[in-house]
């Protein structure tokens, strides 16, 4: 788990503001929070959200191949769920476009270059 607090607070903020229908991955929240490459501890943050009394969308993010990967913890059918309730569609192999669904925050240079594919 990570010790850094600030860390934990961006990523929580950062799940916070995900949109319906889009999704974040997990090294995306970790370079986003200012610790590239710790995308795992992004993940550990993520993991120790219990319950849904805390109301983010933490079904929301995804590892970099566009998959569910909560299905290790018992969650992966739930979050397959509420993604696709969410309005996101999976192809056959489980794999959803992350091109055309990855969400970055507006202040970032990523989002720029999104706009331009998607619009």
């Amino acid at each position: 788990m990570p010790r850094n607090p600030e860390f934990r607070r961006r990523i929580l903020e950062l799940v916070a503001q995900i949109p319906r229908g889009k999704v974040m991955t997990y090294g995306q929240l970790a370079l986003l929070a200012g610790q590239p490459g710790a995308a795992r501890q992004a993940g550990y943050v993520m993991n120790s959200l219990q319950g849904t009394e805390h109301g983010l969308p933490w079904q929301r993010v995804v590892n970099a191949q566009g998959r569910v990967s909560t299905g290790k913890i018992g969650l992966g059918d739930l979050q397959l769920a509420l993604l696709i309730n969410d309005g996101v569609e999976f192809d056959s192999s489980g794999r959803l476009d992350l091109a055309a669904r990855q969400w970055w925050p507006p202040e970032t240079p990523q989002a720029a270059s999104a706009s331009l594919f998607t619009e």
